[in-house]
C-alpha cells in the first residue's frame, strides 16, 4: 500500500509518498510512472494540499441502502449523480467557509472517493480496477435548504457548489480493496456516521463502469460514492473528521 500526498514546501508544490511522519519526494507525474528521489521531508514541515487536482468530482445521490430504507426511497436503477467544480475543493486542515448568501443548515457528508488513474470511457466493470489509481476521503458539504427552495428547479449545483464545499484528502491510498472499507464521520470528536462500502447500491468498480458510459473520466477525476446515515448540520466552530481506515483522516473546521 502506498499513500500519495501533494504538498507545498517553501512555496514549491510537490508530491510524494508518505509513511508515518516522513515524505519521500517523487519526480514526474503521479499518474504516469512517478520516480522516487533520495529527498525526504518531515510531514510536519509541509502544507498539505488536496492529493490531486481533479477536473471534476462526480458525486452520488441515493447510493446507500440503509439511508434509502430510512428515507423510504426506492433503489435507483442507475447511478444518480451531480458534479462539484474545482472552486469547491479544499485540503485537509483548511476551513470550510459558511456561505455569505445562505443562512440555513449546512451538512457534512463523509464519503469514499475513487480517484481515476487513466483516461477512460465505456469501461467494463471487470476492468474498472485497472483505471483506478486509489482511494481518498471526501466531505460532500451541502447547503441543504437550497435544494428544494425553488419548486420549479432543484438546485443541486448551487447547494453543493459553494467555495470550500468539497474537502478531499489527506492522501490517495493505493493497494486497497474498496469493498472492505468503512467510512466514519466524527463531529467535534463524536462519531456520527459509520457505514460500509457493502451498504452501497453501486460499488466503486460499478460506478466507474456506469459513469464512464456517460462521460470520459480523466486522471485525477474523483467519484464520490455517496453518503450513509448520520449526516447532520454543522455549527460554526465545529470540527468535522472523515475517517477511513487504510486511508486516514480528512479534518476540517467550519467557520
Amino acid at each position: 500500500m502506498t499513500h500519495w500526498i501533494r504538498f507545498k514546501h517553501e512555496n514549491v508544490e510537490d508530491f510524494g509518498s508518505v509513511e508515518g511522519e516522513v515524505i519521500t519526494i517523487f519526480e514526474g507525474n503521479l499518474f504516469s510512472n512517478p520516480v522516487a528521489t533520495q529527498k525526504t521531508l518531515p510531514l510536519a514541515e509541509v502544507k498539505v494540499l488536496t492529493p490531486c487536482q481533479p477536473g471534476k468530482v462526480v458525486a452520488l445521490w441515493n447510493n446507500s441502502k440503509s439511508l434509502a430504507e430510512k428515507n423510504n426511497q426506492a433503489a435507483p436503477e442507475e447511478p444518480l449523480y451531480f458534479l462539484k467544480a474545482p472552486n469547491t475543493f479544499l485540503a485537509s486542515g483548511e476551513t470550510i467557509q459558511k456561505p455569505e448568501s445562505y443562512d440555513g443548515r449546512v451538512l457534512y457528508e463523509g464519503e469514499l472517493g475513487v480517484v481515476i488513474g487513466k483516461t477512460c470511457k465505456n469501461v467494463p466493470e471487470q476492468d474498472a480496477a485497472g483505471v483506478i489509481l486509489g482511494y481518498t476521503c471526501v466531505n460532500d458539504v451541502t447547503a441543504l435548504q437550497l435544494i428544494e427552495k425553488d419548486p420549479s428547479f432543484p438546485q443541486w449545483t448551487r447547494a453543493k457548489g459553494f467555495d470550500s464545499f468539497c474537502p478531499i484528502g489527506p492522501v490517495i491510498a493505493t493497494g486497497l480493496d474498496p469493498n472492505t472499507l468503512s467510512i466514519k464521520a466524527m463531529l467535534n470528536g463524536r462519531e456520527r456516521q459509520n457505514y460500509s462500502v457493502s451498504d452501497m447500491f453501486f460499488a466503486p468498480e460499478a460506478l466507474v463502469s456506469l459513469i464512464s458510459r456517460d462521460m470520459t473520466l480523466y486522471p485525477g477525476d474523483i467519484i464520490s460514492c455517496g453518503t450513509g446515515p448520520g449526516a447532520l448540520p454543522m455549527k460554526p466552530g465545529s470540527t468535522i473528521d472523515v475517517v477511513i481506515d487504510g486511508i486516514g483522516t480528512l479534518s476540517n473546521t467550519y467557520e
